[in-house]
């Protein structure tokens, strides 16, 4: 990819939104490790990967996510609809039940 890093990442957040998600997973993972701090960037690359259904690979992410940030309440729920989704249901159960009492909808 051409350009400077937040130009790649606007065009990776373009194929996002135009739901092309395997295309902005890919740029995505690229971008990740030069900016590894950016929780933004990572939870884009996690939901890209939740979309196109490389749901392993957003469970590495989410998870990588959550060791930085326990509080997440859209992390929590990522991940337990990313576990639902592999029909892992009593682990996805205590992230849906967190982003439920840190959201009040529990």
């Amino acid at each position: 990819m051409t350009g400077t890093l937040w130009e790649r990442v606007d065009r990776a957040r373009m194929f996002f939104d135009a739901k092309d998600y395997i295309t902005a997973a890919r740029m995505l993972s690229e971008l990740v490790p030069e900016v590894p701090e950016d929780g933004a960037l990572r939870l884009l690359l996690a939901r890209a990967y939740y979309h196109s259904a490389q749901l392993g690979r957003a469970e590495n992410e989410l998870r990588l996510l959550l060791a930085r940030d326990p509080a997440s309440d859209y992390t929590h729920l990522l991940l337990g609809r990313t576990l639902q989704r592999q029909s892992r249901h009593a682990e996805a159960h205590p992230h849906l039940r967190m982003a439920a009492a840190m959201t009040g909808e529990a």
